[in-house]
């Protein structure tokens, strides 16, 4: 049997061109594909806050792909919080 890998929280705050250019939408895609649940929510100062929950693993390759270059829109930079998983989320949601 494998390692049961205890799941985490990351919160990344995506500032830049990211909001009516389909960026919550392509997040979304990537979470799911990842087998993360969260969501990604327009905020009032332009920026989208992601949060999403699962493998340590499978957040950090959505943090990669956040900064990665090949996401809708532009981003500037992304500022990222880790924590423990408030376990709230089913499935991933767009706000």
């Amino acid at each position: 049997m494998g390692e049961q890998v205890a799941p985490v929280r990351l919160t990344a705050w995506v500032r830049g061109r990211v909001q009516g250019v389909g960026f919550r939408w392509w997040t979304r895609s990537r979470a799911l594909e990842l087998g993360l649940t969260g969501a990604a929510t327009n905020l009032d100062d332009g920026r989208v806050e992601v949060v999403a929950e699962g493998s340590e693993a499978a957040c950090a390759g959505l943090l990669e792909h956040l900064r990665g270059g090949g996401t809708p829109g532009h981003v500037d930079s992304v500022v990222e919080r880790w924590s423990e998983p408030g376990g709230s989320f089913d499935g991933f949601i767009e706000r």
